[in-house]
């Protein structure tokens, strides 16, 4: 059953706009949007385009094993690499860039099956799309053996389906910028390792 979302803001115009984090109008992240959607004219087909070059091309940090800690939108596209949050901050500035309203959501996880009672925030999108008159979740954290995420019109297909008797939530806000609680961790701890150890728990 698709998880019915609770906007933080009525107005669709608050999920276009840049800010500090979301930095779409930096040169690279808006010539890339441009580039990536070029004679594409059905806004699914752009996002995606959009979502899987961020889900494939964007390396997870953890999966590839690097050190530094990315948090900005052109920080991720520069680094090549970024944690779940970051990803999605990339993702919604090529988004917005070409005009699809897009915020965020967050999951309460498990952080390992061998941890049960050690949880962690996961990060996400979520597009509006006119033609349904909703809001659709995706999430650009990156396949891998296990993990299976697809952009889909009529059903969501997440990284990671949350499972009630562990304790995990799906957060119903629909925020137009990154929790504060993801901004001061990636922006507090320089290294991967270090940010691990303090993910966040809960929003």
């Amino acid at each position: 059953m698709t998880l019915s979302l609770i906007s933080e803001s009525n107005h669709l115009a608050d999920y276009l706009a840049p800010s500090a984090v979301i930095d779409w109008q930096h040169s690279s992240i808006s010539t890339l949007g441009k580039s990536l959607t070029q004679g594409i004219s059905s806004v699914p087909d752009q996002i995606r385009v959009l979502y899987e070059w961020v889900r494939d091309r964007i390396s997870h940090t953890c999966d590839i094993g690097d050190p530094r800690v990315t948090c900005t939108a052109s920080e991720v596209l520069h680094q090549g690499h970024g944690f779940c949050f970051a990803k999605a901050h990339l993702l919604a500035a090529l988004l917005r860039s070409c005009g699809i309203p897009t915020g965020f959501c967050y999951q309460r996880l498990v952080f390992d099956d061998a941890q049960p009672d050690r949880f962690t925030l996961h990060g996400l999108n979520a597009v509006y799309l006119v033609e349904l008159r909703r809001w659709v979740r995706l999430d650009a954290r990156g396949n891998k053996p296990g993990v299976q995420a697809e952009f889909c019109w009529h059903r969501e297909q997440l990284a990671f389906p949350i499972r009630p008797r562990c304790g995990e939530v799906d957060y119903p806000n629909l925020y137009v910028e990154p929790h504060p609680n993801i901004i001061t961790a990636l922006q507090t701890y320089s290294t991967a390792q270090a940010l691990i150890a303090h993910l966040p728990a809960t929003l």
